[in-house]
């Protein structure tokens, strides 16, 4: 039985950035589940157990004896370890998709210092405000292909609260014993990008900005199928 796709988007944003790269891989056959974590914003901490536990539940709603492949977007990268060890589904491999990397052992901070202090003056009662408006306009309106796709994604965007980037993420060994690859849009994901190729990850790159699988999904989907075969050619 071929692995299911479950495409796992940041909390900071929702899953209609995933949309439509989901609905591409279900068009060439694919099984595909994209859990919501909007809902993380108002769960109890540590938010980490809300994540896994909703990507879990997703996945065993899958057929039975169907193995997945966890495909993470931006920070929901940080979370593989623990959604890795949170099913009991095989994982057929981990694709990064400009996202962030789990640290190679030990905890690892959602946020490093200097985000943190960028994002304790904008917190107004302990949240924040949507991600989108963190970022100057001229940052923000290029990563999405046209108002309304931009108008539906803002939308549904929570505000997390602050504590969540303060976090430390359980780091459990073994997750990395699969394939895993890395599949980079741009900036400031290259060094990211340098880490996961000096892990013997494969490494793909697709220009474009952080949210490029909303600009060029048929793009971006046809790399993220082309480098989960190569897994299935392997052997793996």
């Amino acid at each position: 039985m071929d692995a299911a796709f479950v495409l796992v988007h940041s909390p900071s944003v929702g899953p209609l950035t995933w949309a439509p790269t989901a609905q591409l891989l279900e068009g060439s056959g694919a099984v595909v589940i994209v859990p919501s974590l909007v809902g993380v914003a108002d769960a109890r901490p540590p938010f980490w157990r809300s994540v896994a536990g909703t990507v879990s539940a997703a996945i065993d709603r899958l057929p039975p004896n169907q193995p997945a492949v966890i495909v993470t977007h931006s920070n929901a990268g940080l979370f593989v370890p623990v959604l890795v060890e949170a099913t009991s589904r095989r994982v057929a491999g981990c694709l990064f998709v400009d996202a962030a990397l789990p640290l190679p052992a030990g905890p690892t901070p959602v946020a490093p210092p200097e985000l943190l202090d960028f994002l304790r003056p904008k917190a107004i009662g302990g949240r924040l405000p949507p991600w989108t408006t963190w970022w100057d306009e001229s940052d923000v309106a290029p990563m999405f292909p046209d108002t309304r796709t931009r108008d539906a994604v803002s939308a549904e965007q929570p505000r997390l609260p602050l504590s969540y980037y303060e976090e430390l993420l359980p780091n459990p060994p073994g997750w990395e014993s699969r394939p895993c690859g890395y599949l980079l849009f741009g900036p400031p994901y290259e060094r990211v990008a340098d880490d996961a190729r000096q892990r013997g990850w494969a490494v793909d790159h697709v220009p474009g900005r952080h949210l490029h699988q909303l600009v060029e999904p048929r793009t971006v989907t046809d790399r993220i199928i082309a480098m989960t075969d190569e897994w299935r050619r392997s052997g793996h």
